[in-house]
């Protein structure tokens, strides 16, 4: 009987020991799956953040841009230029000159 229970107990080491390998085996390809798709996360969101950067740096320029146009308008020359373009206005004196069409 000792013989018995014996092998039954070694028997039960066994299954216990491929279950447990079973189970950790089945971590190891679940955490390898994880991984492989956090770096492919990890490279899509690289890519967005140099996008971005690019994006920020251009509105930068966008805003020194629109800055220089700012201090533009309030120069007199620009008071000038749209005096005569929008609006037709002339020095007197001064003589236009238009293309027949």
């Amino acid at each position: 009987m000792a013989r018995k229970a014996a092998y039954r107990k070694e028997r039960q080491n066994r299954l216990a020991m491929l279950l447990v390998t079973t189970v950790v085996l089945m971590m190891m390809l679940v955490v390898t799956f994880k991984s492989v798709e956090l770096r492919q996360k990890r490279h899509i969101y690289m890519e967005r953040e140099e996008a971005l950067i690019q994006e920020i740096e251009a509105e930068k320029e966008r805003t020194v841009e629109i800055e220089e146009y700012g201090k533009y308008t309030q120069t007199k020359k620009f008071v000038e230029e749209v005096a005569k373009e929008k609006l037709g206005l002339v020095y007197e004196g001064e003589i236009i000159f238009k293309d027949e069409k």
